[in-house]
């Protein structure tokens, strides 16, 4: 009776040992099949920012080249990798060329408007996507969503109406990156959820001042804010000064400041 005792304990201990054993080599196998996941998903986020002048900048994606508010000519984009898509805020000769948009305009590449931009665009630009705020489309995994962009200040009602430009929203992969066009700090700009970069205009005056812009990036919380088109008939609005009130602010938030204004010197 007492080796049939001893007997059953031995088979007890290695039962218990060889369940401690598969759990250990299963918690392995867990670790080892997450890390290369990471490592996809931070890799499908590459983003490349080339700054043109203003409001106009090409931004490669992956290899997927976007142009935003192309103007300036063809020689604005000499060197630079043909566009998949172009897109276009407003009717305003620093957003909309049409001169510039029919020397960059192929086969293989998409132009989105909103209806305002397309009603005076030539039929040499046309078929292209209008899209207007509120509204989402899609190129190749690259999903465009139209947000208002307007004046809220008594004085500036009349330069950006809403309803008539657009601000977008690119996302891909669960990134997202926001676009403000001319704009203020509107509601719907200061609700944005979940932004990793953002590009927000400031000068006067036509938009906001770098007070209002602040307020608005500190609201919705961006990983990374980019201000851009910040040269107005005032003067050049004071991006570092911004980029210190953000930080007192919100230390958590990037301030990337660009070269917008090669000849400002």
């Amino acid at each position: 009776m007492k080796k049939l005792w001893i007997a059953l304990m031995a088979v007890s201990i290695m039962a218990i040992s060889c369940k401690e054993n598969k759990e250990e080599v299963v918690e392995e196998d867990t670790a080892v099949s997450e890390a290369p996941a990471e490592k996809t998903i931070a890799a499908m986020n590459d983003i490349e920012i080339m700054p043109i002048s203003h409001a106009t900048f090409v931004m490669n994606w992956d290899g997927q080249i976007i142009y935003v508010d192309p103007v300036g000519g063809s020689a604005s984009f000499e060197g630079m990798p043909d566009a998949e898509v172009i897109l276009v805020t407003d009717i305003h000769g620093d957003h909309m060329s049409e001169e510039t948009l029919m020397s960059i305009k192929n086969d293989k590449n998409f132009l989105f408007t909103p209806k305002a931009v397309a009603d005076k665009l030539s039929d040499g630009l046309k078929p292209l996507v209008v899209v207007n705020n509120g509204e989402t489309t899609t190129r190749n995994e690259l999903k465009i969503t139209a947000i208002p962009m307007y004046n809220l200040t008594e004085g500036r009602l009349d330069k950006h109406v809403k309803g008539r430009g657009n601000g977008y929203i690119l996302e891909k992969n669960g990134y997202r990156v926001y676009i403000s066009g001319d704009t203020e700090g509107i509601p719907e700009m200061r609700s944005l959820e979940n932004i990793d970069k953002a590009f927000v205009c400031m000068n006067l005056p036509y938009t906001m001042d770098i007070n209002q812009a602040a307020s608005a990036v500190l609201e919705f919380a961006p990983k990374e804010v980019i201000p851009y088109h910040y040269r107005g008939s005032e003067g050049f609005q004071n991006v570092d000064k911004f980029k210190s009130i953000v930080n007192e602010g919100n230390e958590s938030i990037e301030v990337t400041l660009m070269e917008w204004y090669p000849s400002k010197g």
